[in-house]
C-alpha cells in the first residue's frame, strides 16, 4: 500500500490545525460515500422497470429496497467498532471491496429472490462506509472545520440522493448496452457503481491516512453479537409489516418483541461492562440525543417518500424515466445550497433554530406533497421537492457536527456508527410504515374500481392490483387484452390513479406530523451549544522526547473548553486528550498521591 496518505498521526492528529492535506482527504471520502447513496436512490427509479421485468410483487420490491437497509443498519456499528481497533482505512477498502462485488451480482440477477439476496451482500459492505469516513472526516478535521466540513459531506450525499434518480433515468432511458451485457433492461443501475468504486480506492491508497483508536479496548465479541441479532430481528418486523399490511400479525410482532428485547438486554450489559464497545452514556448527553432525534425522523421521511415518488412521477404523470429522475434534482439544489452554508449560519443563529427551521420547512414541504393529484402542475411538485432539500441540508449537518463534537476522537468511528445505525433503522422504519400505510389505504380505495371489473379477471390478479398501482396497471392491461370496454378501462384508470394519489396523502401527512413533531423536540428540548472556535495556541512549551510537537504546543485553555463542550463522563478523555503534557504528568502523580 502506497505511503503517500500524509505525515505519521502523531504529528497532527493531536494538533490544533488537522490534517495538511484534510481538503483532498474530504473529497476522497465524499466519492468513496457517493457510491452508496447513489445506489439505493437509482434502485428506486428503477423499481417499476425492475417490477415489470422480473415480475416482482409490490413486497419484493419492498425487500429489494430494505434487504440492504437491514443488513446495512445492523452491521454499522460492529464496522465502526472494527475500525477503531484495526484501522479506518482498512475497514474503509475492504467495504467498497464487498459492494462492488455485490453490486456486479445485482446486474445479473435472474430472479426477484437472487436480487434481495445480493442487495442484502451490498448492505454488508455498504455498512463499513457510511461510519468511517465521518469518523476519519472527525479526525482529520479540527474542531472549528468540522462543521464545515460535515456540511460539505452532508450536501454531498444529499447530491447522490438526487443524482442518482437522473443518472438513473439516463440508464434506463438507454438500455442498450445493459441488455447486451446483462441480459436485462436495468443491470446498468448496478454496473455503473464499478468506475466509481475504482476512482475511490485509488484515492483512499494514495491520500487517507490511517487512524484508530490508539488504546483500543478488548474487542466486545457478545455485544456485538447481540447488537446484530437485536437489529435484525426488530427491522425484520418492520419490513414485513409492509408485506402483511398490518403490524398486528405475529410475524410482524414477535420479531420486533425480540429484537427489542435484545437490544435492551445489549444496552444494560454495556452499561455494565468495563470494555464497552457501545457508550450508553452518549445518550445522557442532552445535545446528542435531540440531535439524533431530529435526524432519525428527518430520514423517516425521507426514505418513505423517495420510496413512493417514483411511482407517482412515472405511472400516474406517465413521465419518462428520465424525466422522473430529473425531478429530484431540485431536492439535490436545496441540499447543496443547505448544507455547505449550516456552519456559518449556525455560526451566527445557533444550532437550535437552524435545526428546528429546517425540520419545519420539510414539514411544509410534506404538507405540499398532499395536495398532489394528477393533474397539479408540475412545478408546483418541484418547488416541493426543493424546499424539502433545503431543510434536509438545514438539519443534517449541524445534527451530525454536533454528535460528533461531543465525541473524543478515539471513539470516533463508534460513535459514528451509533447515529448511523440509528438514523439507518429510522431509514427502514420509513420504507416499512410508509409503503404499509399506503398499501393499505389504496387495497381500501381500490375494492370499488375491482368490482367494476370484468368476473374473467383472475383472483390472483385482482389481489396483485389491491396491492400497488404498478399491479393495477397490469390488471387493467390484462383487461384489455381480453376485450373489456374501453370507457370502463379508462373509467378503472383513473379510479386506480385517485386510489394512489389519495393514499399517497395520507403518507405524507404521516411523514409531516413527525417531521413537525421532531422540530418541537429539537426547539424545546435542545440545550444551547456553541459552535467550535479555533483556539489560538501560547508560546509552545518545551518539546520534551517522545512528546509529539502539536501535543506539547496546547494550553491549559484548550483543554478545559474542550473538556465544556462534553458531558462529565468524557471530560477525562477530553483532557486526556487536549492538555499539555505538563498538566497530564501532573495528573498522574495526583492520581498515584505524590506532591506536585
Amino acid at each position: 500500500m502506497s505511503t503517500t496518505a500524509g505525515p505519521p498521526a502523531h504529528e497532527w492528529s493531536s494538533g490544533g490545525e488537522g490534517h495538511p492535506r484534510r481538503w483532498a482527504i474530504l473529497a476522497v471520502l465524499v466519492t468513496s460515500l457517493l457510491v452508496v447513496v447513489l445506489d439505493n436512490t437509482i434502485l428506486n427509479i428503477a423499481l417499476p422497470t425492475i417490477q415489470r421485468d422480473l415480475g416482482a410483487t409490490q413486497s419484493q420490491l419492498v425487500w429489494a429496497v430494505d434487504s440492504y437497509i437491514l443488513v446495512f443498519a445492523a452491521l454499522l456499528f460492529t464496522w465502526g467498532v472494527l475500525g477503531d481497533k484495526y484501522g479506518r482505512k482498512r475497514v474503509l477498502v475492504t467495504g467498497l471491496i464487498i459492494f462492488v462485488l455485490a453490486s456486479t451480482a445485482c446486474a445479473f440477477a435472474p430472479t426477484p429472490e437472487a436480487l434481495i439476496g445480493f442487495r442484502a451482500l451490498m448492505g454488508v459492505g455498504g455498512a463499513a462506509v457510511l461510519p468511517v469516513t465521518l469518523a476519519i472526516i472527525t479526525v482529520v478535521f479540527p474542531p472549528h472545520e468540522r462543521g464545515k466540513a460535515i456540511g460539505l459531506w452532508a450536501g454531498a450525499v444529499g447530491g447522490a440522493v438526487a443524482l442518482g434518480p437522473v443518472l438513473g433515468g439516463i440508464l434506463l432511458q438507454h438500455p442498450g448496452w445493459s441488455s447486451w451485457l446483462t441480459g436485462n433492461d436495468w443491470g446498468s443501475v448496478f454496473l455503473v457503481n464499478v468506475p466509481i468504486v475504482a476512482i475511490g480506492l485509488v484515492g483512499i491508497v494514495r491520500v487517507v491516512p490511517e487512524t484508530k483508536n490508539p488504546h483500543p479496548q478488548k474487542l466486545d465479541i457478545p455485544g456485538l453479537v447481540m447488537s446484530f441479532v437485536g437489529l435484525v430481528l426488530l427491522v425484520y418486523g418492520i419490513i414485513h409489516a409492509s408485506e402483511t399490511r398490518s403490524f398486528g400479525v405475529p410475524g410482524v410482532w414477535v420479531p420486533m418483541l425480540l429484537g427489542t428485547a435484545v437490544i435492551a438486554f445489549f444496552l444494560i450489559s454495556e452499561a455494565r461492562s468495563d470494555h464497552r464497545s457501545f457508550d450508553v452514556s452518549l445518550f445522557r448527553n442532552r445535545g446528542y440525543a435531540v440531535s439524533l432525534t431530529a435526524v432519525s425522523l428527518a430520514f423517516f421521511a425521507l426514505s418513505g417518500i423517495t420510496f413512493t415518488l417514483p411511482f407517482y412521477l412515472q405511472l400516474i404523470r406517465e413521465l419518462s424515466t428520465l424525466q422522473a429522475g430529473l425531478c429530484f434534482l431540485p431536492f439535490a439544489v436545496g441540499q447543496l445550497l443547505a448544507a455547505p452554508q449550516s456552519a456559518r449560519i449556525v455560526d451566527r443563529f445557533g444550532y437550535k433554530l437552524v435545526m428546528a427551521t429546517g425540520l419545519a420547512i420539510v414539514g411544509f414541504a410534506l404538507l405540499g406533497l398532499t395536495t398532489l393529484t394528477v393533474e397539479t402542475p408540475l412545478w408546483f411538485a418541484l418547488v416541493m421537492f426543493f424546499l424539502f432539500g433545503l431543510g434536509m441540508g438545514s438539519v443534517i449537518a449541524p445534527a451530525s457536527t454536533v454528535m460528533q463534537n461531543v465525541l473524543p476522537l478515539a471513539r470516533a468511528g463508534a460513535g459514528s456508527a451509533v447515529q448511523n445505525t440509528v438514523r439507518q433503522v429510522f431509514g427502514a422504519l420509513g420504507v416499512a410504515v410508509i409503503s404499509t400505510l399506503l398499501a393499505t389505504r389504496f387495497g381500501q380505495l381500490m375494492e370499488p374500481t375491482l368490482a367494476a371489473l370484468p368476473a374473467s379477471i383472475p383472483p390472483a390478479a385482482q389481489e396483485a392490483a389491491t396491492q400497488s398501482l404498478g399491479g393495477a396497471v397490469l390488471v387493467l392491461e390484462q383487461a384489455a387484452a381480453q376485450g373489456a370496454p374501453e370507457a370502463l378501462l379508462e373509467s378503472a384508470k383513473v379510479g386506480a390513479f385517485d386510489a394512489f394519489t389519495e393514499a399517497s396523502h395520507t403518507t405524507s401527512l404521516v411523514s409531516a406530523s413527525v417531521v413537525f413533531l421532531a422540530a418541537i423536540v429539537v426547539a424545546v428540548a435542545l440545550p444551547k451549544i456553541a459552535p467550535p472556535r479555533k483556539q489560538h495556541t501560547a508560546t509552545p512549551m518545551p518539546h520534551t522526547p517522545g512528546t509529539p510537537h502539536a501535543v506539547a504546543q496546547r494550553t491549559a485553555a484548550d483543554a478545559a473548553a474542550a473538556a465544556a463542550e462534553l458531558e462529565d463522563d468524557y471530560a477525562e478523555e477530553a483532557l486526556e486528550e487536549y492538555a499539555p503534557e505538563s498538566q497530564k504528568q501532573n495528573r498522574r502523580r495526583r492520581g498515584r498521591g505524590v506532591d506536585s
